[in-house]
């Protein structure tokens, strides 16, 4: 078993390096291979920079610029090399590895520049014209960058995206995959890796006698490396593509079959059926290795990989950063193995609940009898929990209500049942006519379902609704001076879930907010619109929250990726009240 995984796992790392090879070749994106940025000289000089990366030019007669709120005088722009362009069969002037353009400028107020310019690739390649939007204020004749590519002169990027790009941009494997595994530690007892627990719970408890430790482990270790492997693939695809698979992976399609997999699964817990795999494949399983037992060891792989469908879709700032580095420097290897590394960070309480097999799991016997049907009610809650943004949430709750009534019911019914069990009953009882109760009283939050009940509601944050850049930059302008905050959001989106109902409604992050326009981006449906404003913030998908402040411009160290708990969200807000 163990010459199968690293087997797996080199041949792994060997098509990321084939396709490192490949990416080499490939074009840089024009924001990359032309970094813009603006700052205010002074109170009537503007200065416009284009960072050029090796390989690239741009062309002087190209540059165009314009103000909305200002006005422009001639730009005043340094000389460059002149050289015969065979693209467009004639002599021109070119700048390559930086070029910095001054705009005497007339404004009271802020305003909004636009620059466009053009360049070329020199192997061939010519891109179209590039617009580059910016606010600018006279008043502050501070440095300010763009909403899509920091400015070189900005300070050091200090937030929790700022470390891990900066991790990632060094290339150092030895710094990279112990930070990347830390931080998925600590994302591991999230609700997108929760799940999992009774699902490999569910393997080993039905793996009978031959639940020892060391094969506990090596079941664990299986399907975490099923996981991981998979997860990483989603993640360097997501990446390349250059957007999210989030939305693809919570398709109606997708969690239904998953579910359905996972309630079909759960049926062997009450014994219905016996799952076990057909005696051929079992007989060619088993002389391919004397040590997997008709194919178990397969199996828990697949499983794994599945579950990976589960992780996926869970957005925070380590996955944000990887993928962006991905998508940017398109270096597969150092972005993978960084993906790899968290995955298998995410998986450390998996591989604790395998080791300890015989102990935090029962052996085969009479205990064995108990703990099954437990499994399998709490699979089919998990198989109800995964299809919760595709029903309506009065119907979650009737499910796990009955659920937990129908086995608290089970537990006091059983004639053998001991003082421990005859309490897990009254206790599941209790839990599904709680659920029950609050459905009839009009209660629709599974996870809060008498919060509707509460004496002093903390009243929902109101979002001002947004569909494109369009739209938002207008919200902007018309702020009245006040900051904004912007937050992407979709229905399937357990995190953005977590943030309304546990983040926003704390009374001290609902006052801190008081002071500020809030809009919000809902991308459930993913389309075109939903896309473009994702890629306009770097953005792989939900939840990211941004700030603009008074003057409209973005406060980079105060982004929020993932879910964030009231008092850590406290600090991002702070930031930009300031």
């Amino acid at each position: 078993m163990q010459t199968i995984i690293f087997r797996l796992v080199f041949l792994f790392f060997s098509a990321c390096a084939s396709c490192v090879a490949f990416a080499e070749e490939t074009y840089l994106q024009p924001e990359q291979a032309f970094q813009f940025s603006a700052r205010m000289l002074d109170t009537s000089t503007v200065e416009v920079r284009y960072q050029i990366a090796d390989g690239y030019y741009l062309y002087r007669e190209r540059f165009a610029f314009s103000a909305e709120g200002a006005r422009l005088a001639a730009p005043v722009i340094p000389a460059g090399k002149v050289k015969f362009d065979q693209t467009f069969n004639k002599t021109v002037e070119t700048y390559r590895h930086e070029v910095r353009i001054t705009l005497p400028v007339i404004a009271d107020a802020p305003f909004r520049l636009k620059a466009t310019s053009q360049g070329c690739a020199d192997l061939g390649l010519c891109y179209a014209p590039q617009e580059a939007l910016i606010q600018l204020d006279p008043a502050s004749a501070a440095s300010v960058s763009s909403s899509t590519v920091p400015s070189a002169s900005q300070p050091a990027d200090t937030s929790e995206m700022g470390r891990i790009e900066a991790s990632l941009a060094s290339g150092r494997l030895l710094l990279i995959l112990p930070l990347f595994f830390l931080l998925g530690l600590g994302l591991s007892l999230t609700p997108c890796v929760l799940p999992m627990v009774p699902i490999l719970s569910f393997i080993i408890v039905g793996d009978g006698v031959h639940s020892s430790r060391q094969r506990g482990f090596l079941l664990a270790l299986t399907y975490a490396l099923g996981m991981a492997l998979v997860y990483t693939l989603l993640g360097i695809a997501a990446g390349l593509v250059g957007e999210g698979l989030s939305a693809s992976l919570q398709n109606p399609l997708v969690l239904g079959s998953f579910a359905l997999l996972i309630a079909l699964l759960s049926l062997s817990m009450f014994g219905l059926y016996q799952l076990q795999v057909p005696p051929s494949v079992q007989l060619l399983l088993s002389r391919l290795s004397e040590r997997q037992r008709g194919g178990k060891f397969v199996g828990v792989f697949i499983m794994g990989a599945l579950s990976a469908l589960i992780v996926g879709p869970c957005v925070a700032a380590p996955l944000a950063g990887a993928l962006v580095y991905i998508s940017q420097t398109r270096d597969v290897f150092i972005g993978g193995s960084a993906l790899f590394a968290m995955a298998m960070g995410m998986s450390v309480p998996l591989l604790l609940l395998g080791l300890s097999a015989g102990t935090l799991l029962p052996r085969a016997g009479h205990w064995m009898n108990a703990v099954k049907p437990f499994f399998g009610v709490i699979m089919l809650a998990l198989a109800l929990w995964m299809v919760a943004s595709l029903i309506p949430a009065a119907l979650l709750m009737l499910g796990w209500g009955l659920l937990s009534l129908g086995y608290g019911a089970f537990l006091l019914r059983t004639k053998t049942s001991g003082l421990v069990a005859r309490l897990l009953g009254a206790l599941f009882i209790l839990l599904g006519l709680t659920q029950l109760t609050g459905v009839a009283t009009g209660g629709r939050d599974a996870f809060a379902p008498l919060a509707h009940w509460s004496a002093r509601p903390v009243s929902a944050a109101v979002f001002v609704r947004v569909k494109t850049s369009s739209d938002l930059d207008a919200l902007i302008r018309n702020a009245q001076g006040r900051p904004v905050m912007l937050d992407f959001y979709a229905d399937w989106c357990v995190s953005c879930i977590e943030m309304e109902k546990l983040t926003f409604t704390n009374q001290k992050v609902a006052a801190a907010m008081r002071g500020m326009l809030l809009v919000q981006a809902d991308v459930t449906a993913n389309d075109a619109s939903d896309k473009a404003l994702l890629k306009r913030f770097g953005l792989f998908g939900p939840p990211g929250i941004i700030f603009f402040d008074k003057s409209g411009n973005e406060v980079r160290a105060a982004r929020v990726i993932g879910y964030q708990a009231p008092e850590r969200f406290l600090q991002s807000v702070k930031l930009v009240n300031e």
